[in-house]
C-alpha cells in the first residue's frame, strides 16, 4: 500500500521518502496519512534519519478537499485525529527528520513540514495555509507549531490572510533553515555533519 504514496531510497545513512500521487500534488488523503504513520512506527524501531520530500512542483497540496467534503462529523473527527497522530509521530521520531520543499507546500502539507525537525527549500518554494479562504482551520497541529516557530504575528498573518510566503521570506521568518538548489543533498550533508543551523 505504501508504494502508492511514497518512493523510498537510501542516500548514504539517510532514508528519503518521496511523496507520490497520480496528479502530482501529493495530497494527504486518509489512506496516505495512515500509510505514512505506519512507515514511521515501523522505522522508529531501528531509526534512520529521514528526508521527506515531494516533486519539483509540489511538496504537498495538503488534505484532499473532495475527501473532506464527504465526511460526516464522526469521520471528520477521526480524520483530524489521524492527522494529529501522524504529525506527532514525525515530531517525536527518534532520528532527525527534514522536510525538503520544492514548489507548493500548502495546508496540511505545511502542517507536515512544520512537524519535521528541520526544513530546507528551493528558491521556488511557496508556503501557505489557505484554510481561511475556505472557511477551514487546520486540525493537524499547525496552529500550535507555526506560532512557536515564527512568532504569533507572522503566524496569524499566514493563517488569517491565507497568503503565500516565498522561500526568502520563509527564511527571514525562521520557517525554514536554509535555501538550496539541491535541497535533498543539502539535507543529507547536514545530517551527515550534524549541522542544523540556518544558511542561505
Amino acid at each position: 500500500m505504501s508504494d502508492l504514496f511514497f518512493r523510498s531510497e537510501l542516500i548514504g545513512p539517510v532514508r528519503v521518502l518521496r511523496l507520490l500521487s497520480p496528479d502530482g500534488t501529493n495530497r494527504l488523503t486518509l489512506a496516505c496519512v495512515s500509510a505514512f504513520t505506519d512507515i514511521l512506527r515501523e522505522n522508529a524501531r531501528s531509526p534512520e534519519p529521514l528526508v521527506v520530500t515531494g516533486n519539483d512542483n509540489y511538496f504537498s497540496a495538503g488534505a484532499d478537499l473532495r475527501e473532506i467534503r464527504r465526511l460526516d462529523g464522526v469521520a471528520a473527527r477521526d480524520f483530524s485525529r489521524r492527522g494529529q497522530q501522524l504529525m506527532d509521530a514525525i515530531e517525536s521520531f527518534p532520528a532527525p527528520v527534514y522536510a525538503v520543499v520544492s514548489g507548493y507546500c500548502l495546508g496540511g502539507g505545511l502542517d507536515l513540514a512544520l512537524a519535521c525537525h528541520h526544513r530546507i527549500a528551493t528558491p521556488s518554494a511557496l508556503f501557505g495555509h489557505r484554510g481561511a479562504s475556505l472557511g477551514l482551520v487546520t486540525g493537524w497541529g499547525g496552529t500550535q507549531r507555526l506560532p512557536r516557530l515564527i512568532g504569533k504575528a507572522a503566524a496569524l498573518s499566514m493563517f488569517m490572510c491565507a497568503g503565500r510566503v516565498d522561500a526568502e521570506k520563509a527564511l527571514q521568518f525562521g520557517l525554514i533553515d536554509g535555501i538550496a538548489e539541491d535541497p535533498v543533498a543539502d539535507a543529507v550533508l547536514r545530517i551527515e555533519t550534524g549541522y542544523a543551523g540556518r544558511k542561505r
